[in-house]
């Protein structure tokens, strides 16, 4: 059994007395446990929308129709109770765009204990939970620390740790490398695909990059509230033409590699990665000098 079920998703919202603005349309999508899944999508797509119906993040439900089944758990039923919002909390966590708005403390490790001490969780587990998690994304050395005197990187990073304390099954990452400089999106992939590989983690990242997209083992990409594209990084960039129609463009390593084959260079892929490109530009200059 996927441990996101969703059938049939529609989502509309209504902007003050103005008719309801249809914004997901239709959506069938199941996630199983383990997976990193990155979906993509222009502004306006839906993509974060769906991010937040998953997480009941979303301050309107008049306008939702269909199924969402987390870890068993029917998010849009009207019978829903305090306690299966609770277990929803538990399973899935959520990390948002903005580091600044995510962090409550004045310092890093009462930031990381936030979370769990509103799920109850007894000090003594508290206390272990906080410094494996600060140890789990390197931060560490910075328990003391006030987090506005962090870098954005970091700052984000300490916002997944408070995530990581509550010991979810799923970390839903909601545009969170958007406002950060290079290194600090280096940071936080690198984390992030770290919690799915080494620790189990069902990673779901919205993004609009698409070199992020290349290091998921699945990538969806929504277009006007649909699923356009279901597959992994190289099937759906295999898509040259619906993606760029979607408002996407490749990853530049994987578009150099298709622009050398359409003019004679025999390429062998995956090229997603800037690693997987210059590996194929390796084997392809060998054989020429074989």
């Amino acid at each position: 059994m996927p441990l996101i079920d969703i059938k049939n998703l529609s989502y509309a919202y209504r902007e003050e007395e103005g008719e309801p603005i249809s914004v997901l349309k239709g959506i069938d999508l199941s996630i199983n446990e383990g997976e990193y899944v990155v979906i993509l999508g222009h502004n306006g797509s839906g993509k974060s929308t769906l991010a937040k119906l998953m997480n009941m993040v979303v301050d309107d439900y008049e306008f939702a129709q269909g199924q969402i089944l987390v870890d068993g758990i029917d998010v849009l039923s009207e019978e829903i109770t305090d306690d299966d919002v609770l277990n929803l909390r538990k399973t899935v966590g959520m990390v948002f765009q903005n580091p600044d708005n995510q962090l409550v403390a004045t310092i890093v490790e009462e930031d990381v204990a936030f979370g769990p001490e509103n799920l109850g969780i007894p000090h003594p587990e508290l206390r272990e939970r906080v410094d494996r998690a600060l140890e789990t994304v390197g931060m560490s050395r910075y328990a003391h620390h006030e987090p506005h005197r962090l870098s954005g990187g970091q700052k984000q990073r300490v916002a997944i740790a408070g995530i990581i304390a509550m010991m979810p099954r799923v970390m839903i990452f909601d545009e969170s490398t958007a406002m950060l400089d290079p290194i600090g999106r280096r940071e936080v992939i690198e984390t992030l695909e770290m919690l799915n590989r080494e620790k189990g983690i069902t990673v779901i990242s919205i993004t609009h990059y698409m070199d992020e997209a290349a290091r998921a083992d699945r990538v969806i990409v929504l277009d006007d509230g649909k699923i356009l594209l279901d597959g992994t990084p190289a099937e759906v960039f295999a898509h040259k033409e619906k993606l760029r129609a979607a408002g996407l463009e490749l990853p530049q390593c994987t578009a150099l590699c298709y622009e050398l084959m359409a003019k004679g260079l025999k390429l062998e892929g995956p090229f997603n990665t800037p690693e997987q490109c210059a590996e194929a530009l390796t084997r392809a200059y060998r054989r020429r000098e074989g």
